[in-house]
């Protein structure tokens, strides 16, 4: 069995005693490649420094995090901007633009900036033809709104965590150069996604990602998350589309590899 996690903060303080070991277990669980989110300036360069202490395994993708939009933001992307396009950072280039979104469940303090923050990175994917890694939390509709300006010339891209509705699955694949990313949350006892997902979203449209350290599936709820844990969010959905979980990594993995400009 092999899959990919298209997203994992394995960069974070979360990893720094045991990283080897964390990328050790996930290797041997089937993981074939881990793609790593930047949230800010600073974390561009520990995502480019982790990915290149494992080349052609882990893969950078650089952005702000809309929780990370302050009033510095135009300052934190301009350095961004530089660490996507610097020959420097050749040897281990980005493969997209993230985690970049929209998210008004803490606070609407920075709510104007996070819509321009969003755009202006939304038209660097447009510029670089890379694709985004998207995270939108209680702001789905300003966040469609802006993509539908761009949405013919965008390469494609994750809409990160969906947690949704069938409506708002609907919403979302209208961009059909975008993709569900799916996690831990699917194996939740209150989650809804083991219907809505079979109901309106075609296998081909889904991407497993961990969101490491974060929302850990069951039964490894609580503990810090991991790459190798996928194979519990596999399961589930082997289980929620009546198909094997062979059949649930060929089809993500071959959608992630499609996404991101991969062989």
């Amino acid at each position: 069995m092999k899959y990919i996690d298209t997203h994992c903060h394995l960069d974070g303080e979360e990893f720094a005693a045991d990283r080897d070991a964390v990328v050790q277990r996930a290797r041997e669980a089937g993981c074939a490649k881990i793609f790593l989110p930047a949230i800010d300036a600073k974390s561009c360069q520990t995502v480019l420094d982790t990915c290149n202490r494992y080349p052609d395994y882990c893969y950078p993708m650089l952005g702000l995090h809309p929780e990370e939009v302050k009033a510095d933001w135009r300052e934190q992307l301009a350095t961004i901007k530089d660490f996507l396009t610097s020959a420097i950072i050749v040897s281990v280039s980005p493969i997209a633009i993230g985690e970049v979104g929209l998210d008004y469940y803490w606070s609407r303090e920075f709510e104007q900036e996070q819509l321009e923050a969003f755009e202006e990175q939304v038209k660097w994917a447009v510029e670089l033809q890379q694709p985004l890694m998207i995270h939108c939390r209680k702001a789905q509709n300003e966040m469609v709104a802006i993509l539908k300006r761009y949405a013919k010339d965008l390469p494609g891209g994750v809409f990160h965590c969906f947690t949704g509705n069938e409506q708002e699955a609907r919403q979302l694949l209208e961009f059909d150069r975008f993709v569900l990313g799916i996690g831990g949350v699917l194996t939740f006892k209150k989650s809804h996604l083991p219907e809505v997902l079979p109901a309106c979203v075609p296998l081909d449209r889904i991407v497993l990602e961990t969101d490491a350290p974060y929302m850990a599936p069951v039964p490894m709820r609580g503990q810090r998350n991991e790459s190798a844990f996928i194979r519990h969010v596999v399961t589930r959905l082997a289980d929620a589309y009546g198909v094997s979980e062979e059949e649930i990594c060929r089809q993500t993995t071959a959608t992630a590899e499609r996404i991101f400009h991969l062989t």
